[in-house]
């Protein structure tokens, strides 16, 4: 079945992994052997062919940058100006791979609608099918000031999540506490004025508040699971998924093993220990449907490349492609057709047409 992800960090992987993400998996591993500057060497779990082994025709791929001040802990970048240097780099990226006929840009309604049918065209083989991606830049940090997001807007930026982990210059986001900084009010306010998406994934409590008062727009939460089984502020609560689902959102469920099961120690645990399984995806699915009554609010957002591989995913799956391994679970759990169509891409399909309907 048709699938589309709404959150993987590919062009990250490509050149701060240097991987090489057209190749199978299985060769960037074998390349990786050895490897022991980051946890998830020789064990990444995309690339191009395994999505399309998956029919993950549809990604939101981003660009990611982040700003460090100088007593910050994080990795990240010294100056704005270095951040939207990477985020270009990135982008060049994406273009590279359209002139190789991987990747296709989506963004508006009609690109949608036909890239949709080549998908659903099965006269074409899925390894000869491009992966159509959506550009979103996942914390705001390296627009240098507001007119950077138009220009953005211009080359196709279409979805835009304002923190993401730790102090941010439009948002603090996971692990902090507190609003939207001025800049990042202005922000919101010019995304709405330009029909952008507004991811709420990485918001402080604080600052979802706001910018569900403050834009009037179209808002998902790209990849995020629920507080009320797994809690930490980086997950939903209970009153954050019903006001999602007032606003016609949808959440893409997230496979990254701490924001599946309460406890996860980074660096320690083990999936296989922990039982760390495609199923606890499933119970945050159940959660929302519950709340929500209906299967409309539930999506992927898989995650499976952010900084993150095997070590850290579970344990039934050794790619992506194995996202077709819900399909069975959900019917276990007694979900029906539609509502596994609804969450493997119909959810998605909805709201972006609902985005894009002019």
């Amino acid at each position: 079945m048709f699938i589309i992800d709404a959150h993987l960090d590919l062009s990250m992987n490509a050149l701060e992994w240097n991987r090489d993400l057209k190749q199978p998996v299985t060769a960037i591993r074998n390349r990786e052997k050895g490897m022991t500057d980051k946890p998830d060497r020789a064990k990444g779990m995309v690339s191009l062919p395994e999505l399309r082994n998956g029919k993950i025709g549809l990604v939101v791929a981003t660009m990611i940058a982040r700003f460090v001040d100088i007593d910050s802990k994080l990795s990240g970048w010294n100056s704005p100006e270095q951040a939207w240097a990477q985020t270009q780099g990135q982008r060049a990226w994406y273009h590279a791979m359209e002139d190789a006929g991987e990747m296709i840009q989506i963004t508006n309604g009609a690109e949608l609608k036909k890239h949709v049918e080549t998908w659903q065209d099965t006269s074409i083989p899925d390894h000869s099918k491009p992966v159509g991606y959506i550009l979103s830049l996942e914390g705001a940090d390296s627009l240098v000031n507001l007119s950077y997001l138009e220009k953005s807007y211009g080359y196709g930026l279409r979805a835009l999540g304002p923190a993401h982990y730790g102090p941010g210059r439009y948002c603090p986001g996971t692990g902090m506490e507190g609003p939207l900084t001025k800049a990042g009010i202005d922000l919101v306010r010019e995304m709405d004025s330009l029909n952008m998406i507004l991811d709420v994934t990485h918001l402080t409590d604080e600052a979802f508040a706001q910018v569900m008062d403050i834009f009037k727009g179209h808002v998902w939460a790209s990849h995020h699971n629920c507080r009320a089984l797994v809690p930490y502020q980086r997950q939903l609560t209970d009153e954050q998924i019903k006001l999602l689902a007032e606003r016609n959102a949808v959440i893409g469920g997230v496979l990254d093993a701490w924001m599946l099961k309460p406890g996860w120690v980074r660096g320690k645990c083990d999936p296989i220990t922990e039982n760390i399984t495609l199923e606890l995806l499933v119970d945050h699915y159940d959660h929302i449907c519950q709340l929500t009554g209906n299967s409309n609010h539930i999506a992927i957002g898989s995650d499976l490349d952010g900084m993150f591989g095997q070590e850290q995913s579970p344990y039934d799956m050794n790619t992506i492609a194995d996202l077709q391994l819900l399909k069975p679970l959900l019917e276990k759990r007694g979900y029906s057709p539609q509502d596994i169509e609804n969450i493997f891409h119909k959810n998605w399909l909805r709201f972006l047409q609902k985005a894009w309907v002019n």
